[in-house]
């Protein structure tokens, strides 16, 4: 694969690193909570928009309504196996950030911690899976021709979504690690 290609799978590893930066923060923010419960609820809240807003809405949407049906399309064993996995993973995560906004609003902290470091592990399973197998066997899937649609189709949902507010939180995660990393 040329690296002149505009490769899609490319796009969701680099999204990977950024997700697994916020993971880093996530770990560090009951650290935080021995400090300041205004800093640790500032960084917590902003974790679950990052989850929610980068996690889910730029980078499992693109997994979900683009890149899963196109393998799906090439591989049906695909869908009822590796592929299942991965949605019902990205639906428990959506679940999991709803429990640790729950906890947090009812100001238990403990367990709104306890449920970060939980989804953090279970998110970091995810990530191998897709580096590891998925994007691979995507990349084995498709001919350049069809990665580079898919490409152009990622492209087009960053644009949908806002391709600022992509860079915002990835500004914003970095200010936050770099507070994290001082404490």
């Amino acid at each position: 694969m040329g690296d002149s290609m505009k490769n899609p799978i490319k796009i969701l590893f680099q999204e990977h690193e950024v997700i697994l930066t916020a993971i880093e923060v996530a770990k560090q923010a009951d650290k935080i909570h021995d400090k300041s419960e205004a800093a640790y609820l500032s960084v917590v809240r902003y974790l679950i928009n990052f989850f929610r807003s980068y996690v889910d809405k730029y980078h499992h949407y693109k997994e979900e309504k683009i890149l899963f049906p196109e393998m799906n399309k090439k591989n049906e064993l695909l869908e009822e196996g590796v592929i299942k996995e991965m949605l019902e993973n990205h639906e428990n995560f959506r679940n999991m950030i709803n429990s640790i906004e729950n906890f947090l609003n009812g100001k238990d902290y403990t367990r709104a911690q306890q449920q970060l470091n939980i989804y953090t592990e279970v998110l970091l399973d995810h990530i191998a899976v897709e580096n590891d197998e998925v994007f691979q066997m995507a990349e084995t899937l498709f001919d350049n021709d069809e990665l580079e649609k898919l490409y152009f189709h990622f492209e087009d949902c960053d644009r949908e979504f806002g391709g600022q507010k992509k860079k915002e939180l990835i500004n914003q995660l970095n200010e936050i690690k770099g507070i994290s990393d001082i404490n």
